[in-house]
């Protein structure tokens, strides 16, 4: 006979060993799963990920690391622009004429054009005002640049009845070592240079305020001992 209780034990052992075969697996699942991280290689972009532990889910969280930056180079066919650069870099920054004058350095060695703009200055108006040996040597540059009289400063200079101070095509002799010529020099490089705005700029004439020449000309301003005409 069969002894009830024993079949039980059997089938109760039979049932318990299937579970445990049953649960090996899923106790293996819910081990947890170890840091992971992921490294991009070293660089101003460098990416490091880490996954942190947590039951196998299937779900893989990333820690939160604040906003991403972004930068995006120019558009196709747009331009970064650097500032530009000041229109007066390089020139000296002055509030006068006199102080432009003063920080003009007298040239060594003064072209033959610049040497016979200068001659002009100081025979026809050294003991003038800087404005107006400015205004002097302005006429000669515009006269130069006027197509009705010789294109050089020179030509213009020399032209026969135009200065009275030229005695035969030949300017008389220049004190090179006064301050006069000094300034002359310097006037003769700043109106070259167009460096300084005269009042007078487009004049062609001049003449000295003592006399009344009727040459039915525009007035545009009288500076010192001469009065000066487009």
């Amino acid at each position: 006979m069969t002894d009830p209780f024993r079949v039980a034990r059997q089938a109760l052992s039979g049932l318990l060993a299937v579970v445990m075969l049953l649960g090996a697996p899923l106790a293996q699942a819910q081990e947890p799963v170890h840091a992971l991280s992921v490294h991009a290689p070293a660089g101003p972009h460098d990416l490091q990920v880490v996954v942190a532990e947590g039951p196998a889910n299937g779900a893989i969280t990333l820690p939160s690391t604040g906003p991403a930056t972004t930068t995006l180079p120019p558009a196709r066919g747009m331009l970064a622009l650097a500032p530009a650069p000041s229109a007066t870099a390089g020139a000296v920054n002055v509030a006068s004429l006199a102080d432009l004058v003063a920080a003009t350095p007298v040239p060594a060695n003064l072209s033959a054009e610049l040497e016979c703009l200068a001659g002009a200055v100081y025979f026809e108006s050294k003991s003038e005002s800087l404005a107006g040996q400015l205004a002097v040597a302005r006429v000669i540059v515009a006269r130069s640049h006027s197509g009705r009289y010789p294109s050089s400063y020179c030509g213009v200079v020399f032209q026969p009845s135009q200065f009275s101070f030229v005695r035969g095509h030949a300017m008389p002799a220049i004190n090179h070592a006064s301050r006069f010529w000094a300034n002359a020099a310097r006037i003769a490089v700043i109106a070259d240079q167009g460096s300084w705005k005269s009042p007078v700029e487009g004049a062609l004439f001049f003449h000295a305020a003592r006399v009344s020449p009727a040459w039915g000309k525009t007035r545009l301003a009288a500076i010192g001992g001469h009065i000066f005409y487009r």
